[in-house]
């Protein structure tokens, strides 16, 4: 009865062993989390740092878009799109980007310079889309990028031109009665 009393005692020291070990490493993630946390809404934590998980890559690039730097904002998303869990998210918010400096450029004396950033909006949503078609959010987006830059369609390239025969088409039809009385 004392050997399964003391098999018992052991087994409960080492359960209680494996959940303090458990609970310091836990506690450990969690300052390391809260630590890039505050550097991230500082400023302080810069991309480059080599041990930074995507996530606090991604937060970074928010980050910086919030904060008005574009730029950083779409470099730093750009590094994440390779990022499985992270890629959708990552090509929106760029497009996002791209969709507010083309309208600015838009109202700007140089407007031509808005087509390119628009093109790449749209593609970035519609590579959004291939993956979740479902995505309401993208598919209002790039129907907000289509009015502000047309995609060219092949019929709108000679709506001025008139077909050749299409007067004549329907009068050299056999049994066709143009609707004489």
């Amino acid at each position: 009865m004392a050997i399964a009393t003391r098999r018992r005692t052991r087994i409960a020291l080492a359960a209680l062993a494996l959940l303090l070990a458990l609970g310091l490493w836990d506690g450990d993630r969690l300052r390391r989390v809260r630590s890039w946390n505050e550097q991230i809404t500082s400023g302080k934590m810069e991309p480059a740092d080599s041990d930074i998980p995507p996530e606090a890559r991604f937060a970074i690039a928010f980050n910086a878009a919030i904060n008005g730097n574009d730029q950083g904002a779409l470099n730093g998303y750009r590094e994440v799109q390779s990022t499985p869990r992270l890629a959708e998210a990552a090509r929106y918010n760029s497009a996002n980007i791209l969709v507010r400096e083309a309208i600015v450029l838009q109202g700007s004396p140089t407007p031509g310079q808005a087509i390119p950033l628009l093109e790449l909006a749209k593609e970035n949503y519609r590579e959004v889309l291939r993956v979740d078609s479902g995505n309401w959010d993208a598919r209002y987006n790039l129907e907000r990028a289509q009015r502000l830059l047309p995609d060219p369609d092949d019929n709108d390239l000679d709506t001025s031109e008139t077909p050749r025969a299409a007067e004549r088409a329907a009068t050299t039809m056999r049994s066709f009665s143009p609707g004489l009385p």
